[in-house]
């Protein structure tokens, strides 16, 4: 379907990347028709799905002019994303999960703030909702972090991060498309978690960024979710080269924007507290094969090195110590 309203008046483009998104899909929709800003528009990316969901999304495409649907072959997350960022026209852009839930609030309330305050970026709090047990909690508790002044980028990314609560995720921000286009900042394909990067130097070019407490999002925890499936054997040693990546991405970050930022002290431990993760998951991991490969991919991967040079403070300098005396003896231990 082709949108009919003028490109110049669209505020915001929600990009959807669509697959299988299941019985929750239509929540979501709702949630997005509901929202009070008026100049939205909302690309959705048919990512290939197979369970009927594009013709659930057509459905409100030809209900709703602002809405429209793409489709493209099975390539994932990035991929769909970086597809929406091709043929958005907001002034600002967000990325809102299929599964989730948006407040009908949130978009106004951030691109309100973005225009108060000429801004890169807009960023509110979440919630976490337990499908099983239907408990809830916010992603970062007030005591941790509460609204912000206009800060710029680097800084936002610190305080973000010395709560220790902060999720590299980009459904809870609002983020200027010329700024986006500009540095070239788009998703690398096939990475789970790409987030984590793509906010990271998201923030680094970003000049003025403010954050609101407000509980704006409802992020749902289930287990059909990527993020949220427990894994074990060989695709747990798949799972976690990710993580290995991101670290080496996130290294590679803080060394090309060191001569044009301030590396805070919180950028280089976050390097390091992603590759613990998967020392963490050696420990969880029931399979020794698959141990003996983890442990391998760290020591092959440079990972150690890198744990090292970007270890800050003495809790993270004694839980690396601590880890990597462990993965020592275990590897001595599977050979």
């Amino acid at each position: 379907m082709t949108l009919t309203i003028p490109s110049e008046t669209i505020k915001l483009s929600a990009i959807i990347p669509m697959y299988n998104a299941g019985a929750m899909f239509r929540d979501f929709m709702d949630s997005l028709v509901a929202q009070t800003l008026d100049s939205l528009e909302i690309i959705i990316v048919n990512d290939g799905s197979t369970d009927g969901s594009e013709q659930t999304a057509q459905e409100y495409a030809a209900k709703h002019p602002h809405i429209q649907v793409i489709t493209q072959e099975n390539g994932g997350v990035s991929r769909a994303r970086n597809a929406g960022l091709e043929i958005a026209r907001g002034k600002y852009v967000t990325f809102p999960d299929a599964d989730d839930i948006v407040s009908p609030e949130m978009y106004k309330t951030l691109i309100e703030m973005c225009e108060q305050d000429d801004l890169d970026a807009a960023q509110c709090n979440g919630e976490r909702y337990f499908v099983g047990s239907e408990k809830v909690k916010p992603l970062i508790p007030e005591d941790r972090l509460t609204s912000t002044g206009v800060l710029d980028g680097p800084l936002w990314l610190k305080t973000a991060l010395a709560t220790n609560r902060y999720l590299h995720v980009v459904w809870l921000g609002v983020y200027r498309l010329e700024l986006i286009r500009k540095q070239g900042l788009y998703f690398e394909p096939g990475l789970h978690h790409q987030d984590i990067p793509w906010t990271t130097e998201f923030m680094f070019n970003a000049r003025r960024v403010r954050y609101t407490q407000t509980i704006l999002y409802r992020y749902y925890i289930h287990g059909q979710s990527i993020s949220n499936q427990k894994r074990t054997g060989m695709k747990n040693v798949e799972y976690q080269r990710h993580y290995l990546k991101i670290a080496k991405m996130l290294d590679a970050l803080n060394e090309r924007y060191k001569d044009r930022i301030k590396i805070y002290p919180e950028f280089p431990r976050q390097v390091t507290r992603e590759a613990l993760t998967v020392c963490h998951s050696v420990r969880r991991e029931p399979d020794p094969a698959a141990q003996k490969a983890m442990i391998e991919d760290i020591y092959t991967s440079g990972t150690r090195k890198i744990m090292l040079r970007n270890a800050r403070g003495p809790k993270q300098w004694w839980q690396l110590l601590l880890w990597l005396k462990r993965l020592h003896n275990l590897r001595k231990k599977l050979a």
